[in-house]
């Protein structure tokens, strides 16, 4: 069986850098280490940290339970404006790993805002990574999530809009969104702010799925970019997987698979990619 890995899969530089930076404080710093929200949507990388004592706070809510001497890590999909604000006030100690690209939306939001326009963001609402965007509007903002909102989408034409996405949207998608936004003839600043990382992910997977028998496509199910890989390679190919680790993998595969196709999300560790490809290879775990 011939087996395709892409090329880009598996850690983006943003999620790579949020990872390691919790590894090196729990390696390093003496005082009790927590991320604010998962750090990464992967389960096994969340159940490897939290083996090393690492906890997760998932509202401001909690943050009553870190303790005085304890430090949190800001997940790589950064937070809300005002929790920042809320770790700050309680003075805990804490690092920001907020992916890099994140961080330029929120600045960008924050200062378009500032000018009177009206924020746009392509993207899933209830995904942290845009409610953190969202928070940095100090005006209107709205989150367009599938082309009917964009076509239902309206208000005064002289309105001003300044349009940015989250990081990891479908490329395709935010393209159609901007056509529809330019056709109801808007006075609109268009700001692409999908990574690099994730276009080049999800063009290479679209290409690989169109020429393989079969698609695996690896990642923590509450990941969203891996999601939109998998949305994306099932369109072009029939046999699509989802897998989270080898052991969500078909015992078999359907008959007249020769050439199966691998992908994975931006937060798989690349153990786990070798896991699956060598078991896809061989029939045998590593």
């Amino acid at each position: 069986m011939e087996v395709i890995l892409a090329e880009h899969a598996g850690f983006c530089f943003g999620v790579k850098k949020a990872v390691d930076t919790v590894y090196e404080q729990v390696e390093h710093n003496d005082n009790k280490i927590y991320t604010y929200g998962p750090i990464i949507h992967n389960e096994e990388v969340v159940k490897d940290l939290e083996s090393k004592g690492v906890e997760v706070v998932n509202s401001p809510e909690e943050l009553s339970n870190v303790s005085d001497d304890g430090t949190i890590v800001i997940r790589a999909h950064g937070i809300p404006r005002e929790t920042e604000e809320k770790i700050k006030n309680r003075g805990i100690s804490y690092v920001d790993a907020t992916c890099p690209f994140v961080k330029r939306i929120h600045k960008i939001v924050d200062e378009e805002s500032r000018k009177g326009r009206t924020i746009i963001i392509t993207g899933n609402a209830k995904h942290p990574e845009v409610e953190g965007i969202v928070s940095w509007a100090d005006g209107p903002v709205y989150v367009i999530e599938s082309l009917e909102d964009a076509e239902k989408f309206t208000l005064p034409v002289e309105t001003e809009l300044t349009l940015v996405s989250q990081t990891t949207f479908n490329y395709k998608k935010f393209k159609d969104v901007v056509e529809i936004f330019n056709s109801k003839g808007y006075n609109i600043n268009i700001v692409n702010t999908i990574c690099n990382a994730t276009q080049e992910r999800q063009t290479e997977a679209e290409k690989i799925a169109a020429e393989a028998d079969a698609m695996i496509v690896i990642g923590g199910t509450t990941s969203s970019n891996t999601r939109k890989l998998y949305e994306i390679c099932a369109a072009k190919c029939k046999h699509t997987y989802f897998v989270q680790t080898v052991d969500d993998l078909p015992k078999d595969f359907p008959e007249g698979i020769y050439k199966v196709g691998i992908t994975a999300g931006a937060s798989t560790p690349k153990n786990i990619i070798e896991e699956v490809q060598t078991y896809v290879r061989t029939g045998t775990d590593i």
